[in-house]
């Protein structure tokens, strides 16, 4: 079909329909190269400044899976005298152009012959800007399609074999039947055999689809991108990645939403530290399939748990996990342990660091008197009554081993805690939210903000143990959510077998006397996360046991920007 047009050399003809025009959606960036539609684009322009010179020429080549869909060439009278030098390197006249439709009449028709392909060129930033600004001027959105620069291909793929990256050299070296000339059509035509051949060295880096394509001119920069094969069989798929050396053992698991983009990102984008080390020793790469990100999430920690790959900052993270204690001894205090003991204490955590659990230990020091020292106080013990110790002192904590508060009366400071900890957070979190906004009025924001820090940091982890009994605490719960229904046995995510299926069994109830173990707490988190955020979207299904928390809510305390005309700080409800 040849459509008429106004101008002789103006035409636009199709040899198979190109289907609908449309952005190119994620999915669409994953399909093969060869269902993916190019438009190779050439300009002859007055000068090289969009800004003062105009389109003289314009060639576009419509291709997909290497055959040609239809072509586009027309003269464009730019309304501007030619220079004697552009005349010289084109063979364009102004006699030539005289007669061709002005811009204002072309650009409809190859709008609609652009359509939403993949727009290709030759230094393509060039041809772009020469269009948006023919664009802007007559009323048209600026080109969105996605491009493709054979310049910067070329650099990637064959700079070591050429001594320059024109056209016309290229050409050569790769030997396509076109010879570029500086009129648009032929160097049109030669960009897209170009194209073609390059496509084919990308194919050995494992460039099989347009992600890959457009990923390239960073990619193959990498010392270690003549490993990009070893992504070439991973889907666009939610999923964990390990990575593993000669010996077959795990240097490092994790998890993505595409699995084949996230991968390939390491080649590209990702400049931490210990990645090009992680890269030279790779050998393999391997990949489990999931059914979403969550169940990827799970299996990742369970892989890092089993596995533990050297390259994975949490196997050191682990080693920092503490604890928080309430101590069963006579007059008990708070101490920050490495190891949890069922003693008739209660145990908070684990902690990421020591420190976190520092920091919510004085934050319940601050709300109530509890003793400081680490003397021990026996059955037998006889009260000394020589001077208290500093903090009794400065009356921010009781000193029983001093005699200077009674054991009844240490006792309900305990009760209070302990209540504090349980069902009743407001007797540990009120006295604290009252002492921060009367420091903030007093305009002693400093002690305010470290305060607030203190509150935040025992309000998370109430709300925390709060959502990681309950989750321990149900036998079986079945959710129903978009990707399918989701069992948790304990809390913990029922999978199917495979790398990261977790123990052979999930029947095993937790003793609950206890807080959860360094290796359950990560996966727990995990489905807390994930059931908080997508609240709205679950439906529980069916529920064996208990799964409930608490009726009052632990509030959640966060600074307000100092843009919000408010208080400095506030207090919501979780």
């Amino acid at each position: 079909m040849t459509t008429a047009l106004p101008f002789p050399g103006f035409t636009a003809t199709p040899t198979r329909p190109a289907g609908p025009a449309h952005q190119a959606s994620f999915d669409e960036l994953g399909d093969p190269l060869s269902q993916v539609t190019f438009v190779v684009v050439d300009l002859e322009t007055t000068g090289g400044s969009p800004a003062d010179c105009a389109i003289t020429e314009i060639g576009a080549v419509k291709l997909r899976g290497g055959e040609c869909l239809g072509r586009f060439e027309t003269l464009v009278n730019p309304g501007v005298p030619i220079p004697p030098l552009i005349t010289v390197l084109t063979g364009i006249t102004e006699a030539m152009v005289m007669p061709a439709p002005r811009i204002a009449e072309v650009l409809p028709a190859l709008l609609e012959f652009l359509g939403g392909a993949v727009i290709v060129g030759h230094n393509v930033r060039f041809d772009v800007s020469f269009l948006d600004a023919a664009c802007e001027r007559h009323g048209y959105a600026r080109l969105a399609q996605r491009r493709v620069d054979t310049v910067a291909m070329a650099r990637r793929l064959v700079r070591d074999e050429v001594p320059n990256l024109k056209l016309g050299t290229l050409a050569r070296h790769l030997r396509v039947p076109t010879e570029p000339n500086h009129r648009a059509m032929a160097d049109a035509q030669a960009t897209a055999e170009v194209l073609h051949c390059l496509l084919e060295r990308a194919a050995t880096f494992g460039v099989l689809g347009l992600d890959d394509l457009l990923a390239l001119p960073t990619m193959r920069a990498h010392p270690s991108a003549s490993k990009l094969g070893l992504t070439a069989a991973l889907p666009r798929a939610p999923g964990v990645y390990l990575f593993r050396d000669r010996d077959g053992r795990a240097l490092y698991v994790g998890k993505a939403t595409n699995l084949r983009s996230r991968v390939r990102s390491y080649f590209s984008g990702d400049d931490r530290r210990k990645v090009p080390q992680m890269l030279r020793e790779t050998v393999a790469i391997d990949h489990v399939v999931c059914a979403d990100a969550f169940e990827a999430a799970v299996r990742e920690v369970r892989l890092i748990q089993s596995l533990q790959p050297r390259f994975n900052r949490q196997l050191k993270a682990w080693k920092q996990y503490s604890y928080l204690r309430l101590t069963a001894e006579r007059f008990p205090r708070l101490t920050v342990t490495r190891v949890a003991k069922a003693d008739g204490g209660i145990t908070l955590g684990p902690f990421p660091s020591a420190g976190a659990a520092h920091l919510v230990k004085e934050a319940i020091e601050t709300a109530a008197p509890l003793r400081r020292c680490a003397t021990r106080l026996g059955r037998n013990f006889v009260a000394d009554c020589d001077a208290a110790c500093v903090p009794a002192q400065l009356g921010v904590a009781s000193c029983p081993c001093r005699g200077h508060i009674a054991e009844a009366d240490y006792a309900a400071v305990v009760d209070t805690v302990r209540r504090g900890l349980g069902e009743e957070p407001e007797v540990l979190l009120g006295p604290l939210e009252t002492r921060m906004q009367r420091l903030a009025e007093s305009e002693r924001f400093e002690e305010a903000a470290a305060t607030r820090d203190r509150l935040g940091a025992l309000a998370r982890a109430l709300a925390r143990r709060r959502q990681v009994d309950a989750l321990r605490g149900a036998p079986r719960v079945e959710i129903d959510a978009i990707a399918g229904r989701i069992e948790l046995r304990y809390g913990r995510l029922v999978v199917a077998d495979g790398p990261g299926a977790g123990p052979s069994t999930t029947d095993d109830a937790p003793d609950l006397a206890l807080p959860p173990a360094r290796d359950e707490i990560d996966e727990l988190l995990v489905v807390a996360r994930h059931l908080d955020a997508h609240a709205r979207r679950l439906r529980l299904a069916e529920v064996e046991g208990t799964f409930a928390s608490p009726r009052v809510s632990v509030p959640s305390y966060e600074p307000v920007p100092a843009t919000t005309p408010q208080r400095p700080f506030s207090r919501r409800g979780r």
